[in-house]
């Protein structure tokens, strides 16, 4: 749903019966759409007089629902006017270009709930999902009036001629700025400047921000448009409280225990890291104290992802752990050449700390062995071993995708870029509501103290990232403060986080990654066939136990009274007041009312003494002397 300070209480859907169709109306009123917003309000009228559209609005605008609605209805005022036998009335006759796969669900999602009454007239093809390219073919020689594709993949099936878009009435490309940023340049410039698009057709520029690259889109795409520049509100930048902390690389693990295990951030919080690795180390790491949260990264199949984000907004998880790779697409600030040879080099260095925690895990193994190697290996060098990433290249979290109700965004690792960090602060104060964000900044001479998890290559760069993000912070208007947090209170929990950090080995990690794969082989789908034929298969991924499991420790999950600190709140976030209670009048005798019905002894309070439960034995060394 749009925020309600974005919608507007002038107009309603019904306003539009004249220009809507009614069973589109009724679809949308089945969906709890009432009332449009300003975007929507503005920009359906215009584009049913088949006007170039070129919206600027923040992210929960109802931008999807404002091209979407009149897509649809072009497409069935088309196809009323067409003979049933008549072949050219079945073609593609709109094309969504979205940057990651995770948008193009929520835009099929959205136009499945707008179709439910009239689903046979208009059929929808989301080819950005995972499935084979035979089935896509498949799918588009039926030729689906809508096609929802990310910008290689479009590129990829007209070229294949698997996808033809001759017919084309309306083009959309959604999150415009974030287009050419995630590397879909080259294939956009190649859409338009191949001979795939008709003539004369209808576009539709959707945007958060108006960047040189949607400049360029606009002159690409763009007719004469209507652009439509929905501002914010002045407060709306007031809403979100920004903090950063200055610490080490283990303080990070040390200061986020606290927080979360402490409930100093109440709500749902988005925690943000810059590897896989590091994701999973984080997650087995809260384990240990029962805090439940879930991973979000590329290795994750399209659906496992959508349906993580579901449960996280339906409360099933109150923690998500999602890994921004934006500084791996090239996504960084502009530096001297100097500094991108100087960031080759800690990539290095932070190859050769990895490699640390590899030998010592090894060499404890390598004692217990035995066995002489022969002569020849003494001379042999050892090789190096190059690791094949493996990732989903169209997969992005910062922007687009629909989080609910984010009270807090927690920057575990920095982004290297102050770009990037807008998008993922812009995940929280939204709706008129207020949020936090909390960013660890690593200084440079603290930077690969530790072996294990002090080697990451882009936080030494933190200082002069985190300047940037300042000035450019400023320059809206808004101050990240620096919250200092009083160690000394927090020191008490230092052995628990270092007991906790030690059992998560990267032999744990790499387990809980296999753990994950096979959970999403086991779900699979497309391999339900193959388990059918090969039962033996599913028999030994069910029985097959972790080798490394990670040791879990019952104790960690309370917090002893003695360990609590006397700890102020983190500003802006809501905490509820430790007031003590009143402990009223207190007697000088003590009231004793364990008499009363079945005593501890034989009868009630009144009853006479007899055996154990009677009168009291007189003091003996009272009466010495008498």
């Amino acid at each position: 749903m749009a925020e309600a300070h974005l919608v507007d209480n002038k107009t309603t859907f019904s306003s539009f019966s004249h220009l809507i169709d009614d069973r589109l109306l009724r679809a949308l009123a089945d969906s709890g759409f009432a009332r449009p917003t300003l975007v929507q309000s503005k920009a359906i009228p215009l584009a049913l007089e088949n006007r170039d559209i070129l919206a600027r609005a923040r992210t929960g605008s109802g931008k999807t629902a404002a091209y979407c609605i009149p897509l649809v209805q072009k497409i069935l005022s088309a196809k009323s006017t067409v003979n049933l036998d008549d072949p050219t009335r079945q073609a593609t006759r709109a094309l969504i270009l979205v940057p990651t796969r995770e948008l193009a669900e929520q835009a099929s999602e959205f136009l499945r709930n707008l179709l439910v009454y009239c689903d046979t007239e208009v059929a929808v093809s989301n080819v950005s999902s995972g499935t084979t390219t035979h089935l896509q073919r498949m799918l588009l020689a039926d030729k689906p009036d809508i096609v929802i594709a990310t910008p290689s993949r479009a590129l990829a099936l007209l070229q294949s001629k698997a996808l033809s878009i001759s017919s084309l009435d309306s083009l959309v490309i959604d999150e415009a700025d974030l287009i050419l940023s995630y590397g879909h340049d080259e294939d956009v410039r190649q859409i338009f400047k191949g001979s795939f698009l008709p003539q004369v057709y209808q576009s539709f520029l959707m945007s958060a921000t108006m960047t040189e690259d949607v400049e360029m889109l606009k002159g690409l795409a763009l007719r004469n448009p209507a652009i439509l520049k929905l501002e914010e509100d002045e407060d709306a930048a007031a809403n979100l409280t920004q903090y950063a902390v200055k610490c080490s690389e283990v303080d990070k693990f040390l200061l986020t225990y606290v927080i979360l295990k402490l409930r100093l951030i109440k709500g749902k919080c988005i925690i943000f890291v810059n590897d896989v690795d590091r994701s999973y180390r984080l997650k087995l790491f809260l384990e240990q104290f029962s805090i439940k949260s879930c991973v979000l990264n590329s290795e994750l199949p399209l659906n496992s992802r959508y349906h993580t984000v579901q449960e996280f907004n339906k409360g099933v998880y109150d923690y998500i752990i999602a890994t921004d790779e934006s500084g791996t697409h090239g996504e960084q600030d502009s530096e001297s050449e100097e500094e991108g040879d100087k960031y080759k080099e800690e990539g290095e260095a932070a190859e050769e700390c990895q490699s640390y925690e590899k030998d010592k895990e090894s060499s404890l193994s390598k004692k217990r062995k035995r066995a002489i190697d022969p002569p020849e290996s003494l001379n042999s060098k050892p090789r190096k071993r190059k690791h094949r990433k493996v990732g989903d290249k169209e997969y992005g979290v910062t922007r687009g995708v629909d989080f609910v109700d984010v009270a807090c965004v927690l920057n575990f690792d920095l982004p290297t870029s102050s770009r990037s960090y807008t998008h993922r602060v812009g995940r929280t104060a939204r709706a008129g509501r207020t949020g936090m964000s909390l960013s660890f900044v690593v200084p440079e001479d603290l930077w690969g103290k530790n072996k294990v998890v002090g080697c990451l290559p882009s936080a030494k760069r933190d200082e002069s990232v985190f300047s940037k993000i300042e000035k450019e912070q400023g320059a809206r208007g808004s101050k990240i403060k620096e919250y200092n947090f009083d160690m000394k209170q927090v020191e008490a929990f230092r052995y628990r986080m270092e007991d906790a950090l030690r059992s998560v080995t990267r032999s744990a990690i790499k387990e809980a990654r296999i753990k994950e794969l096979k959970s999403e082989i086991l779900n699979s789908d497309k391999l339900k066939a193959h388990f059918e034929d090969n039962p033996l298969d599913l028999e030994f991924l069910r029985h097959d136990k972790p080798l490394h499991p990670t040791r879990v420790q019952p104790h960690m999950k309370h917090v002893p009274k003695y360990m609590l600190p006397r700890i102020a709140p983190v500003p802006g976030t809501e905490m509820e007041p430790s007031i003590e209670k009143p402990a009223g009048f207190i007697p000088f005798r003590k009231d004793n009312t364990r008499g009363r019905g079945r005593g501890r002894g034989r009868g009630g309070r009144n009853a006479p003494s007899s055996g154990r439960g009677g009168k009291k034995k007189s003091d003996p060394l009272k009466k010495f002397g008498r």
